[in-house]
């Protein structure tokens, strides 16, 4: 949507407010379809002037309320605070219980964890709270950012054999989690930025994080308030422990990609962005089959993850209309044959500085709700 020339910056900004609270209206009917059976009625939901919340459900006049400053976060924050309010509107207006629990009594927290709604009331709406996960986990994190700092190492046998001790050493914890239900409790994380259409690349990319970093993976429709146009987004479901590992992942697998192709571009005089989706699809599948060939190994081996039965069910929780998508893509065969090759050579390590949004890419590395 181009702003016209002749439009007040401030009309237009008020006008990019109103498409906003469009679209939060539309999703409050998504949402209350989804998860709450439409047994909610719609109330009035209004934009707020705050540094102190995030949102809040006003029973008394059947207001919900977000912050403005939502508007400059990425969509699936403010659809992470609005659910949190539409939880606290359903305990007020469909189970009926009055103030004695308190706002985040044991009712609510009830009604987020059956629907997988972030039900604390303060830190950042979407984030995973690795500072709060497990003494064990954060044990993990701490050993895999070792192994992925000794995979630095310019010896190329040195290196591969951290980065497959690090693949290991996950496996083994995901395993011994599993048979002592020793969860950290899951959360969600989005990765990257939206875009306005998915490339095979990028649902690649997804497979690897899904497939081999313990973690359930899906793209999520997401809306755009700065430019007022739609998107999509992976969201990654899983313990703290496994976001912050597969963040990680997800944010240095794209930086290498697109500097792999930078390269590629430069060397070969390769152009068009047909022949760019070429080469970046095939690094992906290339370091996929790396990795699925250590996979492999790992199960001669006897080291067999059958999956996480209660995270699939967090994921349908938070989406229980999901569902799977097929998507062919155009291949130039030179172009995905040159970036099969550069993909099996990627090696994790701790290279990368800056994430998509130009941000620190954490690795062990304010606001509220009512």
């Amino acid at each position: 949507m181009k702003r016209p020339a002749e439009q007040d910056h401030a009309q237009w900004e008020a006008r990019l407010v109103e498409l906003a609270l469009r679209k939060v209206l539309a999703a409050y009917r998504e949402h209350n379809a989804a998860l709450f059976s439409g047994q909610l009625k719609t109330p009035q939901i209004r934009w707020v002037e705050t540094d102190r919340l995030w949102g809040a459900w006003k029973s008394t006049d059947r207001t919900l309320e977000l912050s403005l400053r939502l508007l400059d976060r990425p969509w699936g924050d403010l659809i992470e605070v609005l659910k949190h309010e539409m939880a606290h509107q359903y305990v007020s207006e469909v189970l009926h219980i009055d103030g004695s629990e308190g706002p985040h009594g044991p009712s609510f927290h009830r009604v987020c964890v059956e629907r997988g709604i972030d039900a604390r009331t303060a830190g950042d709406p979407e984030s995973a709270d690795v500072d709060a996960s497990s003494e064990r986990d954060h044990v993990l994190l701490k050993r895999v950012q070792q192994l992925f700092s000794l995979a630095q190492s310019d010896n190329p046998h040195e290196a591969e054999a951290a980065m497959k001790a690090a693949q290991r050493l996950m496996l083994k914890y995901n395993l011994e989690a599993a048979v002592d239900s020793a969860k950290a409790g899951y959360s969600f994380r989005h990765l990257g930025q939206p875009t306005g259409r998915r490339m095979a690349w990028q649902r690649v990319l997804g497979n690897i994080l899904s497939e081999h970093f313990f973690v359930d993976v899906i793209i999520v429709p997401v809306y755009r308030p700065q430019v007022a146009k739609g998107g999509s987004v992976l969201e990654a479901c899983g313990t703290p422990s496994n976001l912050e590992i597969a963040a990680y992942v997800h944010d240095f697998l794209e930086i290498n990609a697109l500097s792999l192709w930078e390269r590629h571009r430069k060397k070969e005089g390769a152009k068009g962005a047909g022949v760019k989706n070429s080469f970046l699809y095939g690094v992906m599948k290339g370091f996929s089959d790396k990795l699925q060939a250590e996979s492999k190994r790992q199960r001669q081996e006897g080291l067999i993850y059958a999956g996480d039965p209660q995270l699939h069910n967090y994921l349908r929780a938070r989406h229980p209309y999901v569902r799977s998508v097929g998507g062919g893509a155009r291949i130039r065969p030179d172009a995905f044959s040159a970036g099969h090759a550069a993909g099996g050579r990627i090696v994790l390590h701790r290279g990368v500085s800056t994430g998509q949004s130009g941000g620190p890419v954490r690795l062990l590395g304010s606001g509220g709700r009512t």
